[in-house]
């Protein structure tokens, strides 16, 4: 059974940035951190080149903690050249910042630089001593201290000793998570995602302008922005900006890479994801990431493919279509909208969409109508046998709302395949009305 999603009122997820020179074994850390391999380590320097990321929950946290390329003292400014680039972004944007060192080779020179770069950043960087495996490995901590600091942390990130004392003075010293400020009950807040300059703040300032609109700033929890709250028709919205990508001046050098970041930390704030995508440069990798989570946090969606009028008439525009249905095939339910914000082509429609995907993700279905779908379903498509004899789905509830959550209880829920469960997920979206937003599908055994 998969984890159920935090609520779409979190408030910001706090950064941890995993940097220091190749080869020191800070892949290896983050793996251990997150509990799965989701990172490639290996002997040579240099495997990561890009930077990784992952949500993960830590005691009673939960956190982004991102691995990063080794920086190279050598270069004239290594947070700064293309190799470091990944770093630099994590460093700056990081609430607490893991320095891994290596006990095997001992302090270096490039520690030294590094450590005095990151400390000129003004944030606390806690100093990870790895590669910590036997009583020799302990003697050579002492050296570390001409670093200047008080504290060391002593581990084995690939057998995993000392690394759950480095997660308690971790969560220990992280600020504890901002409020969500004071907002209507019934207001809608949605998230406006995309890689940089794909138009985002143009059609941010175009909602903002149209039809005389009330709004207001209101203090959030994102980096260099604020809520805006927009009301429109009797309805509230919520606009949750994604941090530092609003003010043209900040999209520079690492803004592309720190964009799913920023976007994770929007989403987890919001009920409905507004994903503007380039319909001029088409689906990137990086757009498929960002909807991917929004998709991953079961939100509300609606992609918006923006600068729609730089394009040839009718038959390219149902070619790009069909593009976006190749390349998102995970977020088939969500509206599609072809907008202009230069020109205001199709944004008049945003606002509306998003009222009715909001109300139908808060949409419950009784029991009742939840089984006969079931039945419905189950009809149509038995369940696969297991050692001959066929899984029954007994019956179904709805669990929850925003999003639609439905309990299943059958005879064997383990047997089922994902093929499976996929078919019912769609049913239940067809027959109770959700074909716009994601549900979410918990089963448990019931003899």
């Amino acid at each position: 059974m998969e984890r159920p999603g935090t609520s779409a009122a979190a408030s910001a997820l706090p950064v941890v940035a995993i940097v220091g020179r190749p080869n020191v074994g800070k892949s290896t850390l983050f793996n251990r951190l997150v509990g799965e391999r989701r990172a490639v380590v290996g002997g040579e320097p240099g495997i990561t080149r890009d930077r990784n990321y992952a949500r993960v929950t830590l005691g009673p946290r939960d956190l982004v903690v991102v691995d990063t390329g080794g920086i190279e003292p050598s270069d004239p400014d290594p947070l700064l050249r293309d190799t470091a680039r990944q770093a630099r972004a994590a460093v700056e944007e990081a609430d607490r910042i893991l320095f891994v060192l290596d006990a095997k080779q001992g302090l270096t020179p490039a520690d030294q630089e590094i450590h005095a770069l990151l400390r000129s950043r003004g944030k606390e960087v806690l100093c990870v001593v790895n590669k910590v495996d036997g009583p020799r490995d302990h003697a050579a901590l002492y050296e570390f201290y001409r670093l200047g600091v008080e504290t060391l942390f002593p581990v084995s990130a690939e057998h995993g000793p000392g690394v759950e004392a480095l997660v308690e003075a971790l969560l220990h010293g992280l600020p504890p998570a901002p409020p969500v400020p004071d907002q209507p009950d019934d207001a809608i807040r949605v998230s406006v995602i995309g890689r940089p300059n794909v138009g985002k703040s143009t059609l941010i300032n175009r909602l903002l302008g149209e039809e005389r609109l009330v709004t207001s700033p209101a203090p959030g929890t994102t980096r260099d922005a604020v809520d805006t709250v927009l009301v429109r028709r009797g309805c509230t919205y919520v606009l949750v900006d994604t941090a530092g990508l609003r003010r043209r001046s900040r999209v520079g050098p690492g803004a592309e890479a720190w964009a799913v970041i920023r976007a994770l930390r929007a989403v987890e704030r919001s009920q409905v994801c507004l994903i503007v995508l380039d319909a001029a440069e088409g689906v990137t990798d990086q757009d498929k990431k960002i909807a991917a989570l929004a998709h991953g946090a079961a939100r509300a969606s609606l992609v918006a493919a923006n600068k729609w009028d730089t394009l040839d008439p009718a038959p390219p525009g149902r070619a790009w279509l069909r593009d976006l249905d190749r390349s998102l095939p995970f977020l088939d339910y969500a509206p599609r909208l072809a907008v202009s914000a230069r020109t205001g082509m199709g944004v008049g429609r945003i606002l509306p969409r998003v009222e009715a995907l909001f109300r139908t993700y808060r949409r419950r279905a009784s029991t009742a109508q939840v089984n006969r779908v079931l039945a419905e379903a189950v009809r149509a498509h038995e369940p696969p046998r297991i050692r001959g004899r066929r899984v029954r789905i007994l019956y179904g509830t709805q669990a929850g709302t925003a999003p639609p959550t439905f309990v299943l209880f059958a005879s064997a829920p383990a047997a089922l395949p994902q093929s499976y469960r996929r078919y019912l997920a769609g049913r239940l979206r067809a027959g109770l009305g959700l074909e716009d937003v994601p549900v979410r599908i918990f089963f448990k055994k019931k003899s």
